[in-house]
Parts: C-alpha cells; sequence; structure tokens
C-alpha cells in the first residue's frame, strides 16, 4: 500500500456505526469514541493539550486535564443553557454531577444516554429523548460551569468561592434582562449539527428535573471566531472578521499564559480550579438595521479593519500588526487591543443568534459572546471598561450577561464535574 493510500485509508476511518451500537460496546465503547463513534478524528497534541481538527462528525475526547469546548477547534452550534438548582441536599446535588458527567461521556462519544430511547418498559420513559438517533457525534462537546450564587451557603461551598469569581461590574451602556443573566450551574454544548447540540441539553434538563431548571438559554449558529490556527477568521452579523487575533487550541503558551488557572493562581479554598478557567457570557444585541444604513468608511472607521480583507487601518493583510495610534481613538480594535489593556487577553468563541423580530418590525440578533480567560480581574473587565468609549457601542447593547467558574477536567471514567470542589 502506497503512502498516499494509507492516508487516504486512514482519514476515511470505519464506518460510523449507531448511537445504540455505541450502547453495546459498554466502557470499551465509550473509550473508543474518539476513534471511532463518527469517523475518525484528527488531533494534533502539543504538551497535555489535544486540540482536534474539522471534522464534522467525529467525537471529541471527553476526558483531559481541561474541559472540552474550550480551547477545541469551534463547531458550527452552539445549544448554551444556565440553570437554577432547586435542591438544597448536597449529596442530591453531587450524585446530580455525577449523572451529568456519565451522560455526557456516552452523548460526546455518540451514544445515547442510559439503556437509551426505546426497547426498555414500555410503562416508563425511555432513558434518552431520542432525536439524535442515526446522528454522528458531530463533535459534540459539554462544558460545565459553577456560578457565584453556587456559593451562597446552600452546599457548605462559601470558602470555596475563588477570588476571581466575583459579581461583574454594571458597564456603561449595560441594560441587562435578569431573565437572561446569572446562574447556578452552566452548560455549553457545541456541535456541528444543532440538533445534536439541543438534544444534550435537553437530556441534561431532563435528567436534572426537580433538581436544577432552566433560568434562560441560548442557541447559536455561525462562530465569530476561531481557535484553528490558519483557518478563514469568521464573520459576525455586522460583516467584519472577528477574533482575528484570538488564542489558538495549539498555543500551549498562550494558553498557560491566559487561559488555564495553575495551581498557584488559585487563591484560598480555590485549589479545586487548577486546570480549570472563567467564562464572561454575554448577550448583545446588534442594531442591524442601523448598521445597515451606515456607511461603508464610517463602518470600517468603527471597527478600524476594512471589511474585505480585515486588514487593520493603514495596513494590507489581516494579520500585518496594528499600528493602533493610525486609528480612531474610538474604534473597537483600538480600545479592545491587549497593548490598550495591560496585556488582557481573551479566548473567544462566541456565536451569532437571531431568535425572531422584537415586536416593532426589528431583527432580534446579535453576538452570544463567549470568553474564557484566567481571571476576569485581568481579562474581561478591564477591556470592557476600556470599551466604554467604543464607537460600536451606538449600534450594540449588552442585555444579558453571566460569569461561571469553569472546573477542570474529567480525568477518567470514575471522576465526575466538580469533584475537586465538593470534595
Amino acid at each position: 500500500m502506497s503512502e498516499d493510500t494509507q492516508e487516504q485509508t486512514a482519514a476515511a476511518g470505519p464506518a460510523a456505526p449507531s448511537r445504540r451500537t455505541v450502547i453495546g460496546w459498554g466502557g470499551a465503547g465509550l473509550a473508543l469514541g474518539a476513534a471511532a463513534a463518527g469517523g475518525a478524528v484528527a488531533l494534533t497534541r502539543d504538551g497535555d493539550h489535544t486540540a482536534p481538527v474539522a471534522d464534522s462528525g467525529g467525537a471529541v475526547p471527553f476526558h483531559g486535564p481541561h474541559q472540552a469546548g474550550i480551547a477545541t477547534a469551534v463547531q458550527d452550534r452552539l445549544h448554551f443553557a444556565s440553570f437554577d438548582v432547586k435542591t438544597e441536599d448536597r449529596e442530591e446535588l453531587i450524585q446530580l454531577l455525577k449523572d451529568w458527567t456519565r451522560a455526557a461521556e456516552r452523548m460526546t462519544a455518540g451514544a445515547e444516554v442510559g439503556d437509551g430511547a426505546y426497547g426498555g418498559l414500555p410503562e416508563a420513559p425511555p432513558d434518552d429523548t431520542g432525536e439524535a438517533l442515526g446522528l454522528k457525534p458531530s463533535r459534540l462537546t459539554l462544558t460545565i460551569g459553577f456560578g457565584p450564587s453556587l456559593f451562597d451557603g446552600r452546599f457548605g461551598l462559601k470558602g470555596k468561592r475563588p477570588g476571581a469569581l466575583v459579581e461583574l461590574p454594571k458597564f456603561p451602556g449595560d441594560n441587562l434582562d435578569p431573565a437572561r443573566s446569572g446562574g447556578d450551574l452552566c452548560v455549553q454544548a457545541c456541535a456541528d449539527d444543532p440538533q445534536v447540540a439541543v438534544h444534550a441539553i435537553r437530556n441534561l434538563a431532563r435528567i436534572g428535573f426537580g433538581k436544577v431548571a432552566v433560568r434562560w438559554s441560548q442557541l447559536g449558529f455561525g462562530k465569530t471566531s476561531s481557535t484553528t490556527p490558519d483557518a478563514q477568521t469568521p464573520r459576525n452579523l455586522f460583516g467584519f472578521k472577528d477574533g482575528t487575533r484570538n488564542v489558538a487550541g495549539t498555543e500551549t503558551d498562550r494558553l498557560a499564559r491566559h487561559v488555564w488557572v495553575s495551581g498557584k493562581d488559585a487563591e484560598g479554598g480555590a485549589a479545586w480550579m487548577d486546570g480549570g478557567s472563567y467564562l464572561v457570557a454575554r448577550r448583545i444585541r446588534m442594531n442591524v438595521e442601523t448598521w445597515d444604513r451606515t456607511p461603508l468608511s464610517e463602518q470600517e472607521d468603527i471597527f478600524g479593519r476594512d471589511k474585505r480583507e480585515g486588514a487593520p487601518v493603514g495596513k494590507a493583510k489581516e494579520h500585518d500588526e496594528p499600528f493602533l495610534k493610525a486609528m480612531k481613538p474610538d474604534s473597537h480594535v483600538r480600545l479592545a487591543h491587549p497593548d490598550s489593556n495591560h496585556g488582557a487577553t481573551l479566548l473567544r468563541r462566541g456565536y451569532s443568534f437571531t431568535d425572531g423580530t422584537d415586536g416593532l418590525g426589528r431583527l432580534e440578533a446579535g453576538l452570544f459572546f463567549l470568553a474564557y480567560q484566567k481571571d476576569v480581574r485581568t481579562g474581561f473587565i478591564p477591556v470592557q471598561t476600556s470599551l466604554a468609549s467604543d464607537a460600536l457601542n451606538e449600534y450594540i447593547q449588552h442585555v444579558g450577561s453571566a460569569l461561571f467558574a469553569i472546573p477542570p477536567g474529567v480525568r477518567d471514567k470514575d471522576d465526575w464535574w466538580g469533584r475537586a470542589l465538593f470534595s
């Protein structure tokens, strides 16, 4: 067999089994899920980080030192959900987190939850809702986070609240809806198939019935940032390339410096955050009708980049180093740039959204902003404070907000989401 033929055979991978077939493999199925549950997955390894590259049908490994869905190559679709914890029983919450972990392991490997969507007792509801039957894993990742309100004393966690898990200040121009903000827990489901992402959140909510309730959720499409080197930079709903300088999933030095919490960063009783991160989620309404009537030259001045190439002012190519002083003082790129914020750098993986109309004939559309960082006090907060004078503010408004501590990854089949926090 020639080298070309070997490469083609490896790329094709084995035939993708159904989700029910994976169930029959038991523990072996979960172990093999990353390699076989939906086609081959190309991986790049750098240190202890594994970054899957695009294979829209494949499975992303669930276990590891960091949760998947952060530095992972950004998928096409999102279903994000924030939950309120209804139980006040610590042991019941711990059992829920264990049950969620086991379900997440199966769904990300392409398997159904529990005993599946059919074939069980006809008198009982099935363990899986069934809408993902026959679908590939679609690079599904599930990422959990803990909000500040989880540490309010109900579960004996007050002494373990990280110093970085602060209440975000009210920023100029915020018009936050409490019904679309906050939450005790969050789960971020990303996949290349929207039905796979929705199925995952739906089943976690079903498992948690009576113990947690969905506080708010958000569907997203059209990723607005990339964590994959050399990939084309996505565009937001204003038509501009977004996230040109985003942290890549293979840049282990930048990830360690800006994204992952290390033991020395964890304050007080927050040693459980070693290997974790902090997530800021912001629902940003974009006034697209007003923007669409704005002259091109003004649009480019507002962003500080040209619309076609994405090049910074006075430069020819998107990735040319920007000369910030050539931009208008209130341009978005100039104000958000790390050089304007003492090096503050965020790993962004936001999505566009459209949720019908606002009742006044305007699209309810915008950006669901997701940013991971080592500490919001040196990351999101100073950057967002700098953006108070951003010319873009005339066209956008922050209407939802939440902050979550993202614990480290699940190491193996005996580990579970939040074990270090509750141990």
